[in-house]
């Protein structure tokens, strides 16, 4: 199933569970602790590399939506190979850093283009973990809010689909994008939790009344005593500022 048609509905649709675990047994634990709660997991580089192609292919026949999130960055060439072949396991989401440029953007979206039921291509712009003095050490003297517009137009020229962005970014974005660019955010931490490594985090509800489309959210719930109690308190924050907005 497209990306697309999965938010039409309510916060279950919206909401991803970041499966940032060591081992395939685990994150199949995991989805199975969650199964009817959430509709959509994230695989990242610590699982893929620990349990590959099996794992997404597991978490499909759970009926899960699988966002692999491994951030291509590379030459041009061989970032469109391996968005087709992360697009050949039937992926929804799948990211690309932004900083990559525009020749090697164009070429991702190329590469999507050509299945017959593409992932959407995020455009990671500035980690969550990064706040203006890491930005300055890589010698981007701009604030992160400015780098983050920045980035996010070149990928819109571009043909991506979409943007991984920190929620105190989402207002600008909404002002300066197309409506049909999807904004997604990750940092979120409801709040009392811990922000461990994040810098530029928000509340659920705060990044939903921001504009954000879809939340990545990890720790507070695959570290949580009770993943699906903490899962089923996000998602009411998250129906609460949906109706809200409406």
């Amino acid at each position: 199933m497209s990306a697309s048609s999965k938010l039409e509905g309510d916060a279950r649709d919206r909401l991803i569970v970041a499966l940032d675990v060591p081992s395939r047994t685990e994150a199949l634990r995991l989805a199975d602790q969650l199964s009817g709660v959430c509709s959509w997991v994230k695989v990242g580089l610590e699982l893929y590399l620990a349990a590959g192609n099996g794992v997404v292919e597991e978490l499909q026949r759970r009926d899960y939506s699988v966002f692999l999130d491994l951030k291509f960055h590379d030459i041009p060439t061989t970032v469109a190979g391996a968005v087709r072949s992360a697009a050949s396991l039937g992926v929804s989401l799948l990211t690309v850093h932004a900083a990559g440029g525009p020749a090697m953007l164009a070429a991702a979206a190329l590469a999507a283009s050509n299945f017959v039921d593409p992932p959407w291509l995020l455009a990671v712009t500035v980690l969550t973990s990064m706040g203006r003095p890491e930005l300055a050490a890589t010698g981007i003297e701009m604030s992160p809010n400015e780098q983050v517009l920045r980035l996010a137009l070149m990928a819109q020229a571009n043909g991506i689909d979409g943007l991984v962005c920190s929620a105190q970014e989402v207002q600008a974005l909404r002002h300066e994008l197309r409506r049909d660019v999807q904004l997604v955010v990750p940092g979120i931490r409801p709040a009392g939790t811990s922000v461990s490594d994040q810098k530029r985090v928000a509340t659920p509800a705060d990044a939903i009344r921001a504009g954000a489309d879809m939340l990545v959210v990890g720790r507070p719930i695959t570290r949580a005593a009770d993943p699906t109690r903490a899962a089923l308190a996000i998602l009411e924050e998250m129906n609460r500022a949906l109706a809200d907005a409406h």
